[in-house]
């Protein structure tokens, strides 16, 4: 079944209501890499530790009312084998609260043909909004390319252009290092994808092992973003895009380059490759 570009573009995804509190939220952070200097008091107000100070880590927006593997349904048209996670970015119009219950609506936004054999970009949306006041948290962005998918007969363009990054030396370096069974914490976030949890599945896919997850790595360069640019204050985290451009491989360890201006990437050091490119963070202006 091919693509129908007015179908897709108009696809309705369902909303979802979801709760969480502070074991969710401490799960997520500890998922992420926080809590690995058990002396550090500003990364233990986001893994539950502190009675009297209890945070949500800002990047939890990426997972809080996931809508679930809604491109791999059949009426989408879509070769659910090959698509991939291209891009993700988050927006934080509130400081996300420890504990509550939110609705979160997912729907597409633009799609562009590539042509056959070169595939198709899928951009979506996510809102979320606090379920009693409908005030909106955040919103989260994502690019799948559909590599299986191009020909179609639907637009070729306009294509959002990368964040071109400095090409000077960055001001900031933090390191994170990831575990061996940090996918195996991961995936209770919302992502059972078996590629990062059985080896059997990754080497069919071509992989060694099983790789982290896209958004794990992600959440380990908002953790480095906010340590470096808002001293741990997530009231100042404002916004974040980015770029997936390699694999991580579990045990590795992810050093996210940051410049005065928000730019910044995440590198695996042990095989010097790019991981997330392209990376432009925004602080947001706090009263």
């Amino acid at each position: 079944m091919a693509i129908d570009y007015d179908h897709l573009r108009a696809f309705d995804i369902p909303e979802v209501r979801q709760s969480y509190g502070p074991a969710q939220a401490a799960q997520y952070a500890l998922s992420i890499g926080m809590g690995q200097d058990p002396m550090d008091l500003r990364q233990l107000a986001y893994v539950g530790a502190l009675a009297e100070d209890r945070r949500a880590m800002p990047a939890m927006v990426n997972i809080l009312g996931h809508p679930g593997f809604w491109l791999g349904r059949p009426e989408t048209g879509v070769d659910a084998l090959r698509l991939v996670h291209g891009e993700q970015g988050m927006t934080l119009h509130q400081t996300l609260p420890p504990e509550g219950t939110v609705i979160a609506k997912t729907r597409v936004t633009g799609l562009v043909d590539k042509g056959e054999g070169r595939g198709a970009l899928l951009y979506s949306e996510k809102q979320i909004r606090e379920a009693e006041t409908g005030t909106l948290l955040a919103t989260c962005r994502g690019t799948t390319f559909l590599r299986g998918d191009g020909g179609f007969g639907g637009p070729d363009g306009p294509v959002k252009p990368p964040h071109p990054l400095p090409d000077t030396a960055p001001d900031h370096v933090f390191d994170t290092p990831t575990r061996p069974e940090q996918a195996l914490q991961y995936r209770w976030n919302a992502d059972p994808n078996p590629l990062h949890l059985d080896p059997r599945v990754a080497a069919k896919a071509g992989f060694d092992r099983p790789i982290l997850h896209g958004l794990c790595s992600f959440g380990c360069a908002a953790h480095a973003l906010l340590a470096v640019l808002c001293d741990y204050d997530a009231d100042r985290f404002g916004a974040m895009d980015g770029r997936f451009t390699a694999v991580v491989y579990p045990g590795e360890t992810l050093r996210t380059e940051i410049w005065q201006d928000g730019s910044f990437r995440t590198r695996v050091l042990e095989r010097d490759k790019i991981a997330i490119g392209n990376g432009l963070f925004r602080q947001r202006e706090t009263a």
